[in-house]
């Protein structure tokens, strides 16, 4: 049974990243707290959309706003070590864009969660939908899965 929204598989993702665990993620239960692995989701994505894509998030004129969100945990991880974080895309719209996001523990044997996440592109002041297009759309391509 596939339970994933992303997919799971590590081939399957395009890009990895390494994120240190901090010792604030843990919490009462001695692991990683749930949210914590959205904030790990939102960083690979959002610096590769930085780095790779241009997004000039605090001045541009165009704003990534997530719009869905969900996470399946599998493994529990907690203070100190380094996640690999695996991120592919799995539906690039006209403005919109649909992540896969795999946590594994840094030797990419043993899954901690898989997520998917959900950005609209829109104008930073109308808070309208816009077209992904120019060096944005080149570098989400880049993440795309073959199908």
């Amino acid at each position: 049974m596939d339970r994933s929204p992303g997919g799971g598989d590590r081939p399957d993702y395009a890009h990895w990243m390494e994120i240190p665990t901090r010792w604030a993620d843990n919490d009462a239960y001695g692991h990683m707290n749930n949210t914590v692995h959205y904030e790990f989701m939102d960083t690979a994505i959002n610096t590769w959309l930085v780095e790779q894509g241009g997004l000039d998030y605090r001045g541009g004129a165009v704003i990534g706003l997530c719009v869905e969100s969900q996470c399946s945990y599998t493994a529990e991880i907690a203070f100190p070590e380094v996640l690999a974080v695996g991120l592919s895309v799995s539906h690039l719209g006209n403005s919109s864009v649909h992540y896969a996001v795999g946590l594994y523990r840094r030797d990419r044997t043993t899954e901690v969660a898989e997520g998917r996440f959900v950005h609209v592109f829109c104008d930073r002041e109308t808070r309208r939908p816009v077209p992904v297009d120019g060096r944005l759309r080149t570098a989400l391509e880049k993440l795309r899965r073959s199908p």
